[in-house]
């Protein structure tokens, strides 16, 4: 029978436990109701569970002061916070401290005159966040993007937080001839580098990977990008359900990794169930 092997960095990280642990103590607190300001993190099946809980998404700040208002782990424009707080609602703070390091990078930057590059996602809800710190920034996802875009004299740079290095690198490289001074800010969380490198290892001593997480999860998205470079039989699942019996056919190594918004226990029950779709194949076999 495969072995299955889960990479040794996968799942949630220090940002994304820390946002559910502020949500849960504010549920459990009672004295009023939780809203959090977008998805809380990019899980699907935890913002369901949440909302089991009591637990509301909504798309702006809402008129009802009563509320505790819980601002996701992505982060928000500064102007977000500052309206929240005048309409005397509870506001809990959950964005990450890594997007805030980045935040902070892009404001320092900008006031010292420096042309601010967001190295992401363009429209993603931490470089939206990041920008907004930034008067007159931009964002670009990779080097190519430069082209469109006049380079001032001084030019700093800031990454979303779950880039790879590899763009960043690209990106460094494409601007540093094109302006008289560079000031580069790897914000990039050592939790993301950790994922990426250990799903990397593990994809190339494995027929096939599974990853796991939600598909509107970049940092998702990107380890399954990573995986199928070395793993032609990459699959990128959102939940068990999605598993078929096929792809664990005369295979002998099965390796798992998981995005940085995804629950031990949904690492747990996806093992779980590879390893019942393995033992239905065998008994078909025989």
């Amino acid at each position: 029978m495969a072995v299955i092997r889960v990479a040794d960095q996968a799942g949630a990280c220090y940002g994304v436990e820390r946002a559910l642990d502020l949500v849960h103590a504010a549920i459990e607190d009672g004295t009023r109701p939780v809203r959090t300001l977008g998805p809380l993190i990019h899980n699907p099946q935890v913002v369901r569970e949440l909302e089991d809980e009591g637990v509301r998404v909504v798309d702006e700040v809402p008129t009802d002061a009563t509320c505790s208002l819980v601002i996701r782990s992505h982060g928000v424009t500064p102007e977000v916070m500052d309206e929240a707080r005048e309409r005397g609602m509870e506001v809990i703070d959950a964005t990450c401290p890594y997007v805030k390091k980045a935040q902070h990078a892009a404001e320092r930057l900008h006031s010292a005159g420096y042309q601010v590059i967001v190295v992401g996602e363009s429209g993603h809800p931490e470089v939206e966040g990041i920008l907004a710190h930034a008067p007159r920034s931009f964002a670009i996802s990779s080097a190519s993007d430069l082209a469109g875009h006049a380079l001032a004299k001084r030019v700093g740079i800031v990454v979303q937080t779950t880039q790879s290095l590899a763009v960043l690198e690209e990106v460094v490289s494409a601007v540093v001839g094109r302006v008289d001074e560079l000031r580069v800010m790897n914000t990039i969380c050592s939790a993301t580098t950790e994922r990426q490198r250990a799903a990397a290892d593990l994809a190339r001593d494995s027929d096939v990977m599974i990853v796991i997480g939600g598909r509107n999860s970049a940092n998702t998205t990107r380890l399954a990008k990573i995986c199928s470079q070395s793993c032609s039989m990459t699959h990128h699942i959102e939940s068990p359900t999605e598993l078929e019996a096929d792809w664990f056919m005369d295979v002998d190594a099965i390796g798992v990794t998981a995005g940085a918004s995804t629950p031990a226990s949904q690492i747990e029950g996806v093992v779980s169930a590879i390893s019942s779709l393995m033992g239905e194949a065998g008994d078909e076999q025989r």
